[in-house]
């Protein structure tokens, strides 16, 4: 058995309210977005954490004191984590649970073939959980974080710990569900300063024992029930993946008229009483990433099993892809025979591939002959390309399929891109794409499609534009 060191965490971000000592270890099983950005900030709080994962590349990386993923902090974190004696890494699950208070699950839920839920991982870890639960003596407490249809919880993963491990709910072991609201690009930041902590536990026994977990970063957590922790995971995603939408469409409708789309919207966003939030409300390119492709079709999923119609979310999915489509087109549209692509993470910050709606552009593009060279600030020949695109088989034929290509498509730099490409497409802004964006607009020398509106203000020439200005 791995020994630990006693260490002093009293100047960990933010300061603990109670003692080390006092604080139970957790084991995180699942060590990609949301695993590795809990481990290193659990460790900083103070709490022993042992990671796992049944890819051994990311076990070895957590152990050293390495990212597994390009996140802003999370090396420095896990690197003073395993240096404190806090953080080690394994593969075996069951090992993990006998020598932990506490289990976080952040196993991957990816889309099944018929568009609900894959619940696979959840119930491979369930049962090795279970064997570690039947050789350990003491409460446990498993807490479940993936995005989940409700009912997920106590219907699949609660029965294969009762039925592997020989123990009882509420007896031997309990069971919540705490949904994460991490943003990827700011995620080890939202991690100290949540939007809300929300949990859902089966007594209060693990409720306490969660709410002192979160005690740090959160004083006042909502306790509520398992199943509405778990519906507010997937309506907060849906809610997200909609405003995308909504501020796309109205994109779409200004410009046929001749209206400023975003003059619009900075009106519309300036009531905040009602319309919540900016953060998504600006015309641009449609949503992507791990969570919300994916929320938008197991929430459509369990309305048509359930036979609700949900006509607005159910075409969430249309409004994206033409939103994709217009890219295309536009593209297209050019003559060109070498398309440049500035940005394939679905958002700046992130190495994330999945369901990136700039690579559905891409292999439509090859589809139709069109030769495509990328660059993206995170993302190089040696990021895990083909597992993220693989993660998608179901959601995505187009983009699993691309996976052995994108590699072959990356150059060094954006300018290299620009002077491959008879026409660019920026996804992300910074600095560096606004200058190459703006330099072959001004001068004219080849069209500029610009899905993020990379400026306050315009370039004003017929080379340049965008979906929706």
């Amino acid at each position: 058995m791995t020994q630990y060191k006693e260490v002093d965490v009293a100047n960990a971000r933010p300061i603990s309210l109670y003692d080390v000592s006092s604080k139970p270890a957790i084991s995180v099983v699942g060590l990609g977005y949301v695993g590795a950005v809990s481990t290193a900030c659990l460790s900083s709080l103070g709490h022993r954490v042992i990671g796992v994962d049944i890819d051994q590349s990311k076990v070895e990386d957590i152990a050293a004191g390495r990212s597994p993923i390009h996140e802003k902090d999370l090396g420095r974190l896990l690197t003073e984590g395993v240096e404190k004696g806090l953080i080690s890494a394994t593969d075996d699950l069951a090992y993990a649970v006998r020598n932990t208070d506490a289990t976080f699950v952040s196993v991957g839920t990816p889309t099944a073939a018929d568009g609900g839920c894959d619940y696979r991982f959840i119930e491979a870890a369930a049962k090795s959980m279970g064997v570690g639960l039947r050789q350990k003596k003491g409460f446990h407490v498993f807490v479940m974080r993936c995005s989940i249809p409700p009912g997920t919880t106590m219907k699949v993963m609660t029965p294969i710990l009762e039925k592997t491990s020989g123990k009882r709910l509420g007896e031997d072991f309990g069971v919540a569900f705490n949904p994460e609201f991490l943003r990827e690009g700011v995620a080890v930041d939202d991690f100290y300063a949540p939007p809300k902590t929300v949990i859902g536990a089966t007594c209060d026994r693990t409720g306490n024992i969660l709410r002192q977990i979160c005690l740090p970063v959160d004083a006042e957590p909502i306790m509520t029930t398992i199943e509405n922790a778990e519906m507010v995971k997937y309506v907060d995603n849906v809610w997200h993946a909609t405003k995308v939408c909504f501020g796309n469409e109205v994109g779409r409708l200004a410009k046929a008229f001749g209206i400023d789309s975003h003059a619009v919207m900075d009106i519309f966003v300036q009531d905040t009483k009602l319309n919540l939030s900016p953060y998504y409300l600006k015309p641009g390119f449609a949503y992507g990433g791990s969570c919300l492709p994916k929320e938008v079709r197991a929430v459509a999923h369990l309305a048509e099993e359930a036979g609700v119609s949900l006509p607005m979310i159910a075409n969430l999915s249309a409004s994206n892809r033409a939103q994709i489509d217009e890219a295309v087109d536009m593209a297209v549209a050019t003559g060109a025979r070498t398309v440049g692509v500035l940005g394939l993470a679905f958002k700046p910050g992130t190495d994330d591939l999945r369901e990136s709606p700039i690579l559905e552009v891409i292999a439509e593009l090859r589809d139709r002959g069109i030769k495509v060279v990328a660059h993206d600030p995170a993302i190089t020949k040696e990021t895990a390309i083909e597992s993220q695109l693989g993660y998608v088989k179901y959601a995505s034929p187009g983009l699993a399929a691309l996976a052995t290509e994108l590699r072959g498509m990356l150059v060094e730099t954006g300018k290299t891109v620009s002077d491959m490409a008879d026409t660019l497409i920026v996804t992300q802004k910074n600095d560096t794409y606004a200058q190459i964006v703006r330099d072959a607009a001004e001068t004219k020398a080849k069209p500029t499609i610009d899905v993020v509106r990379a400026f306050a203000e315009c370039p004003s020439t017929d080379a340049y534009q965008g979906i929706g200005w």
